[in-house]
């Protein structure tokens, strides 16, 4: 019999353990390299006409776009990394928030690939243009994300009476996060099935690119900044310090900002990408700053 104050330990081992973890990823492996190999057969089938679905889509003209898939399933193992390490460690948490912008772009790189014009005006082509940009983005978010990963900071080990606030504080996390995973699947689920009536619906047209590099994202980042702004309010409980209070709430803008790009489309949203990751970057700079060289209490 599972005990009322075990029910929460009980459930996140059973979610969110290691052997979880390590259970999901061989599956999400498993997954992409099959929808690598159906998604390419699909675009060989239609080529020798083997079957005939009238859609001009990108992702089913080029082989190089098959690679579209697979990384989609890896964007799903990335969500769920996120919600492992939310009640381990915050600045992971928001890690895992850039890698999986990072690798968004990176999956759409795949499909603007398959659709280059290598001709002599690449600069007057929207397309190729769009495909310059999201390279160059590619490379400063990498770039970034690894500056962010180095200004972690190390894990102070608390005692006495500030260690039960931080107990609570991981266990209330640790709530969020079992809550975040089926929410999550059923956002998936609904996402997928919506599209897919959509498809059935108008059989004769694909969904434009836009919308599908977008799909389940807009809604998965809307609730991300749901999930921060919770964080922050339960850190005030937690800690009354100036640079932490601006830390986290400089995170919740970062995934705000991540969360616009998905409204637009072209260079204005590969900006905000860049401009949210930095954001993000410029503020636990400044925060670890504040913790290497605390200012000295002021004295009446």
């Amino acid at each position: 019999m599972i005990q009322r104050k075990e029910i929460v330990p009980f459930i996140f081992n059973k979610l969110l353990s290691d052997s979880t973890r390590g259970k999901t990823e061989k599956v999400i492996l498993k997954l992409a390299l099959i929808s690598f190999f159906i998604h390419l057969g699909v675009i060989y089938l239609m080529k020798f006409n083997f079957i005939d679905y009238p859609s001009n889509s990108e992702l089913l003209k080029n082989p190089i776009s098959a690679a579209y898939t697979p990384f989609s399933f890896i964007l799903i193992y990335e969500v769920y990394l996120l919600i492992y390490y939310l009640p381990r460690s915050f600045t992971t948490y928001i890690t895992k928030q850039y890698e999986i912008i990072t690798l968004i772009i990176i999956r759409k790189l795949f499909k603007d690939l398959s659709a280059l014009e290598l001709t002599e005006n690449w600069f007057e082509i929207k397309g190729d243009l769009q495909f310059t940009y999201d390279l160059i983005a590619s490379i400063l978010l990498f770039y970034l994300i690894f500056l962010f990963q180095k200004q972690k900071t190390k894990q102070i080990i608390l005692q006495g009476a500030i260690q039960p606030m931080v107990d609570k504080f991981v266990k209330n996390k640790k709530i969020i996060a079992i809550v975040l995973l089926p929410l999550f699947f059923i956002i998936a689920v609904y996402t997928l099935v919506d599209w897919s009536a959509g498809i059935y619906i108008f059989s004769n047209k694909l969904p434009t690119f836009e919308s599908i590099n977008n799909l389940f994202f807009d809604e998965f980042f809307t609730v991300l900044i749901l999930v921060d702004v919770v964080l922050l309010l339960f850190s005030f409980f937690y800690t009354d310090q100036f640079h932490k209070i601006i830390r986290n709430s400089g995170f919740v803008i970062s995934t705000i900002l991540i969360r616009m790009s998905f409204g637009v489309s072209g260079l204005i949203s590969t900006i905000l990408i860049v401009v949210a990751v930095l954001f993000g970057l410029a503020i636990i700079t400044i925060h670890n700053k504040y913790e290497a060289n605390p200012l000295p209490e002021k004295t009446i």
